[in-house]
């Protein structure tokens, strides 16, 4: 095991994770709370998605999209969640060289991509409210494929080289990482070279990735609202909204929760270190608990087939 200085220059070979630098002694007891959302957000995405699966009445577009973004979820989750509690439980900090960079690779590009697929969505719903006559011809499995296509590529192309710099650094001092997860930052910081091009390359991509896509998504909503208020009738006025409501709650939550931790994260010595390395947690198992919730409970052909799975399985 390599020792926490390596005073001798010799390249590292692992490092250790220590999650919360100040909560040694009292970080444990996080796990009564991670471990039962864990559990929550796998269970309901699994559900969710065997529901889609099986109900005919779920295969469209609409919840193609969703099953896809359920997928990312429980792929983010598993990265990084239990990882932390095997450190919590059973001090399981040493994480292999490799091991950290893959999952560096995994956040920088699924977290993005989860980003991507609140786009399609949202242009989903822009197409069903805007252009309804013209929606069941263009939104089609086909343009699920598409989006598919372009959810991987672009998040893929844009951040594999976050993980490919800070892999070629020189390590050859501290192998400790005050985090729960191997962020590109925390783990650069601790390289005996120069991590300035890291630092401009992760803000660059993820505000090119995540701003764009908020931005277009808060454009297509605008139409929508403009759309929705020159509608006659006040009952399609509230089912118009009401299919979009599930889908505006998760994105509101979704980079809100991301923007203070990155503003926290920015704050330096004005706030806790311990406080954005917990909301980097929770923003990879909070938001994955929700989403299958929220629409299981708003969006009714959801919960017929959840019911439907049930009673198919007694």
């Amino acid at each position: 095991m390599v020792s926490s200085l390596n005073h001798t220059g010799t390249q590292v070979t692992e490092f250790l994770m220590i999650c919360f630098p100040g909560m040694q002694d009292t970080q444990h007891w996080l796990s009564l709370v991670l471990a039962p959302l864990l559990v929550l957000a796998l269970g309901a995405n699994f559900l969710l998605l065997l529901a889609i699966w099986q109900e005919a009445s779920l295969h469209k577009p609409m919840y193609y999209l969703l099953a896809i973004l359920s997928v990312l979820d429980v792929i983010l989750c598993l990265t990084v969640i239990p990882k932390v509690l095997f450190i919590f439980w059973f001090d399981m900090k040493p994480i292999s060289f490799m091991g950290c960079f893959l999952q560096m690779f995994i956040m920088n590009t699924f977290l993005p991509m989860e980003s991507s697929t609140f786009l399609v969505m949202a242009y989903d719903r822009y197409m069903a409210i805007c252009h309804p006559l013209r929606y069941p011809s263009f939104i089609t499995e086909q343009f699920v494929i598409n989006a598919a296509i372009f959810i991987i590529f672009r998040n893929l192309l844009a951040t594999l080289p976050t993980p490919i710099l800070a892999a070629r650094l020189n390590y050859c001092a501290s192998n400790v990482v005050e985090n729960c997860i191997c962020a590109n930052i925390s783990v650069a910081k601790l390289s005996c070279g120069d991590i300035h091009v890291n630092k401009l390359y992760q803000f660059v991509s993820v505000w090119c990735l995540l701003g764009s896509d908020l931005v277009l998504i808060l454009l297509s909503y605008c139409f929508i609202l403009s759309a929705v208020m020159h509608l006659q009738s006040g009952d399609a006025s509230t089912e118009a909204l009401s299919t979009c409501g599930s889908h505006l709650i998760l994105i509101l939550f979704f980079y809100t929760l991301l923007l203070v931790f990155i503003f926290t994260n920015k704050a330096g010595k004005k706030v806790s270190p311990e406080v954005p390395i917990l909301l980097n947690v929770l923003h990879h198992l909070i938001p994955p608990a929700l989403n299958p919730i929220v629409y299981g409970v708003r969006t009714q052909e959801i919960k017929q087939g959840i019911i439907k799975l049930f009673k198919y399985q007694c």
